[in-house]
Parts: C-alpha cells; sequence; structure tokens
C-alpha cells in the first residue's frame, strides 16, 4: 500500500504551468515516502531551518568584516585576548577566514559550548518546557525537531508566507557564505572564468 503524500513547503518563485515548482520535489517525495515518512520530512525540513539560519549569520557576520564594521571599530575595548595578545585591529586587517583561524581556543570553545546549549535545548524542550521522565528525548523521537525553539521576543504571527522567506533567504544564504568563503579560500574560483564575454 503506497503512503499518503506529504505536501513539499518550500516552492521557488519559479513556475511551470501555474504551478509552483519546487527544485527537488522527486527526492522530498523518495524521503517522505519510500525511505521515511512524514515524520523524516518534518526532521529534513528543521535541518534545513537551522542550516539556513546559520548560514544567514555567518552571511552577516562576513559581510560586516568586509565592510569594516568590525569591533575594534565599534568596541571600547582593545583587545579580543589580553592574554594571547590579540588585538581586535589585528583580526580586522585579515579576510575573515585568516580571522577566524587566528582566533585562540578558548573563542572556538565558547562558540561550540553556545552552539551545543541550543541543540541541548532543543532536544530536551517540547512546548517551551523541559520534558523529564521520558525514556527517548522529545528531539529525538519522530517529529520531535521542528527547528522552532519557542524564542520569539517580537511576538511576530508566523505563517506560511513567514515560513517560505525564511526558507528561501536561508538557500540564499547558503549559497552566498559557501561562495564567500570559496572566494577567499581559493583565489579566482569566484567568480568562475566563464567560455563567453
Amino acid at each position: 500500500m503506497a503512503k499518503e503524500r506529504v505536501p513539499c513547503f518550500g516552492a521557488t518563485p519559479l513556475t511551470l504551468g501555474g504551478e509552483p515548482l519546487f527544485i527537488g520535489e522527486n527526492y522530498w517525495d523518495k524521503i517522505t515516502q519510500d525511505w521515511g515518512s512524514a515524520e523524516t520530512g518534518t526532521f529534513i525540513r528543521a535541518a534545513e531551518i537551522k542550516h539556513g539560519r546559520s548560514a544567514m549569520l555567518a552571511t552577516v557576520g562576513f559581510a560586516f568584516h568586509k565592510l569594516g564594521i568590525t569591533f575594534n571599530n565599534i568596541s571600547p575595548h582593545e583587545y579580543l585576548s589580553i592574554t594571547k595578545g590579540i588585538k581586535f585591529a589585528d583580526l580586522a586587517a585579515m579576510t575573515p577566514l585568516d580571522a577566524m583561524k587566528s582566533l585562540p581556543a578558548e573563542s572556538l570553545t565558547q562558540m561550540f559550548c553556545a552552539i551545543a546549549a541550543i541543540e541541548i535545548y532543543e532536544l530536551t524542550h517540547r512546548d517551551g518546557e523541559i520534558k523529564t521522565g521520558e525514556r527517548v528525548a522529545p528531539g529525538l523521537q519522530p517529529g520531535g525537531l521542528t527547528g522552532d525553539l519557542g524564542w520569539n521576543p517580537l511576538n511576530i504571527k508566523v505563517d506560511d508566507r513567514r515560513r517560505l522567506v525564511e526558507l528561501q533567504n536561508g538557500r540564499a544564504a547558503m549559497f552566498a557564505i559557501c561562495a564567500w568563503v570559496a572566494h577567499d579560500a581559493v583565489p579566482g574560483s569566484v567568480p568562475l572564468n566563464l567560455p563567453w564575454p
């Protein structure tokens, strides 16, 4: 017996015959019908939202660095680390990739711990409350990871249009940060040398 088709949310702005076009819809059907279920689709969508949000933050940080909006210009402090002798101005003079490589281990540990705290929160909470006494963490149960951390300080009404905008902006940011990192890491890699003028 065939499984019921799971609607594919997040169509691109392109249309084909008046219908919105979703690139990858064939794989969506395989993921949610052949290889998994609707809960698998929820997990995949949550992963896309999470990666999109991370890419949007990375893109903004990368752009700020390139535009010179760095801590040496806006912070009253001169040093990122006095004990390691790292100044904000030294990091601002580097490319964003070189600046990341120059951070002390303690800085990277702080970033890792902040990300880990968000991940643990998402795994252990449901509807804004920690769930205890459950055999399997809420985030590991079918359909448990949704990408909704319950943080909405402006009380914005999240409707389908806002969800679609977040997905599409996240997708664009993933491409942008990949291109920018490739450009800095491999000189001449972006833009591509195309055969036409």
